[in-house]
């Protein structure tokens, strides 16, 4: 059996929503121990012209569930980028991973070569389902993950690579 742009796609995208999930938690728990108002962390970002935890939470959320959708030929679904709250954030994860689970693997059959279309602030970009996968969705889930990752162990959460990573 091959390997497919399914295997190659969907789980590394739940696997990385997954490790957010749990960095949260800990970035969550840290602020109360630390009596720290958790809004501090939330809107924490690295530098003055990065986004802010909660909107590298939401690009993580809209970039996987933008790639189920895409590589299945689905509509994209909008979510509201309302979330104020650690535990709203929670949910926005939850509700992306589920999404992501319920996308049928056989929707994938032939994505690698499907053509993607992306309307960016710089215009469209044309794609096949590979590209957009490995040039666009895998780096963008990742450098979100790690900016979000970043910006919590920058403000003293004790967070490790194993909590990025996880257990092999």
């Amino acid at each position: 059996m091959s390997f497919t742009i399914y295997q190659a796609a969907i789980p590394p995208c739940i696997h990385a929503l997954s490790r957010l999930s749990f960095i949260l938690e800990k970035a969550d728990n840290d602020a109360e121990a630390r009596k720290i108002d958790p809004a501090v962390f939330l809107s924490a970002r690295l530098a003055p012209d990065m986004f802010a935890l909660t909107r590298q939470v939401q690009i993580v959320s809209d970039t996987a569930k933008g790639c189920g959708a895409r590589l299945a030929g689905l509509e994209v679904p909008k979510y509201p980028d309302t979330e104020t709250t650690f535990p709203a954030l929670q949910e926005r994860i939850k509700q992306t991973i589920a999404y992501l689970q319920a996308i049928d693997p056989k929707a994938f059959d032939g994505a690698e070569d499907r053509e993607v279309v992306l309307n960016t602030p710089h215009g469209e970009i044309r794609m096949n389902g590979a590209e957009y996968m490995t040039k666009a969705v895998l780096p963008n889930l990742y450098f979100h993950t790690t900016t979000a990752y970043d910006i919590l162990r920058h403000n003293g959460v004790a967070l490790g690579k194993r909590d990025y990573l996880g257990a092999p």
